[in-house]
Order: structure tokens, then sequence, then C-alpha cells
């Protein structure tokens, strides 16, 4: 794929039906387009089991989705664990800031039905060469590190870095050139939604589905980058979304769609 300013992407082996950053072939129908959305699990497959878990990997992996996507944080002595919020209190058994637990603090509590925190190597070893993984990095000063992970187990996979916090994937493009890099953007869309895709030159975009419309689709289309939508949850939003032509679908039930 060449981005907009000349550079050469290396293509990534497909996982389904559609090559992760790649739009459908020139011919190909709308209807078939449709049809090959990709399949992303929201923190695994967090309809069906805890979020964050490798109980919810493997449950993603079983409903063969594309892409699973899971949230990074860092421990107090460096480690990446799987956890959305800031705080241990809505997800595990106990309570507490998880920049200030150690990582075997972290693996003693219940994530729920007996599921521990996994890390970054865990997760990357339950997906293996089966899904493709999405990382969201939550908090800044983490990117260098996943990289460095991912590099380090080998991860055969595709592979997204994906963050709301730009400056997060301004490091990981300086620590991987080659790297895919996913733009998340908020509800509320900045008042130039392409700047920071551009700037970044970005291969995938993440929007609130509540926000897509077909002239944004088409803009990011003609960009050459590839848009998946979070959260979506209800079959009559996942329809609608398959309808307006976006790339990927991110669900807590990846079977719906």
């Amino acid at each position: 794929m060449v981005g907009k300013w000349g550079s050469k992407r290396k293509p990534l082996p497909a996982t389904g039906q559609r090559r992760i950053g790649e739009g459908p072939p020139r011919g190909i129908s709308r209807e078939v387009a449709i049809a090959t959305v990709l399949r992303i699990g929201h923190r695994g497959a967090a309809g069906h089991a805890p979020e964050n878990t490798l109980a919810a990997i493997w449950k993603a992996r079983s409903f063969h989705a594309d892409l699973i996507e899971i949230d990074l944080r860092a421990t107090s002595d460096g480690h990446l664990v799987l956890l959305h919020d800031d705080t241990i209190d809505r997800t595990t058994n106990k309570s507490g800031h998880v920049s200030e637990m150690s990582l075997e603090q972290i693996q003693r509590l219940d994530a729920g039905n007996w599921q521990r925190v996994p890390t970054l190597e865990e997760a990357l070893d339950v997906a293996g060469r089966a899904v493709g993984m999405i990382l969201e990095l939550k908090v800044e000063g983490i990117g260098n590190e996943a990289c460095a992970i991912v590099k380090r187990t080998g991860f055969p996979g595709p592979l997204i870095y994906a963050s709301f916090l730009m400056p997060e994937l301004q490091r990981v493009r300086h620590t991987d050139p080659d790297a895919k890099i996913m733009v998340l953007q908020h509800r509320r869309l900045p008042p130039d939604p392409v700047a920071d895709v551009v700037a970044l030159d970005a291969s995938h975009v993440g929007l609130h589905f509540s926000t897509v419309t077909p002239m944004l689709l088409q803009t990011y289309h003609n960009l050459g980058r590839q848009v998946f939508v979070y959260t979506v949850n209800e079959p009559q939003d996942i329809q609608r979304m398959r309808n307006l032509g976006v790339d990927g679908i991110i669900s807590d039930f990846p079977d719906r769609i």
C-alpha cells in the first residue's frame, strides 16, 4: 500500500475475508464489500467472557474474529497488562490504581470467573497465528515497550497500534516506521478529523459508530485509510454500519457481525 506521502507499507497477511489494511479490490460490488467487513472482538469478546482476559480472547477466537482489540496499561514495575480503566475497581475483586501495583499484585486478582489479568505477552501467545490484534495504548509512555514485546515475541499475525493519545502513536511511528497505526476519534470529532491521520500516516481510523456519515467515510477512503467503528453491539446498528460500507466493526459480540 502506498501512503499519502508515497511511502510503501508492507502488506499484512489476510486473516479473514478482507486483507487488513486494504479496502475491497476494484471491480468488487458494494454488496460483496459489505459482506467482507472485518469482525473485531472488543476487549476479547467482552459480551461473553470477562473483558481483557485470556478467556475473552479464546472466546473471540472461537467466533473466528479477524482481529481482537485489547487495552494496555503499565504496572508499577513496568509490565504491560490488559486493563481498560486506570483503577482495578470495576473489573476485579479489589481496588487500587494500576500504576501503583506490581505485576505480582495485579496477577493475584480475580478478573471475573476466576480469570487473572494477563500480560501482553500472554495475550499474544494465545492469539498466535489464529487472529490479528489491535493494541490500544491507554496511557503515555508504553508505546516503545509494546513495540519491543511484539518484536521479541515474534507475533506472526496482523497487528495494529491504536490510541486516542497522539504523542503515544508518534512514539510508535518513530520506533517502528512500518507499524500499522489507528487514530481513535472521540464521539466529539475534532474540527479537522483528518489532520492527525495524515500527520501520522495512519493506516486506520477508529470512529464511534454514532459519528459515521457517508461523507466522512468517503473522505477517509479517498485517503486510502480503513475505517473501523466501535463499539457496535445492537444488530440494527451492526447492519447500518455494514450498509454504510465501513471496513471493520468492533463489538463485544463478534458473533453478531
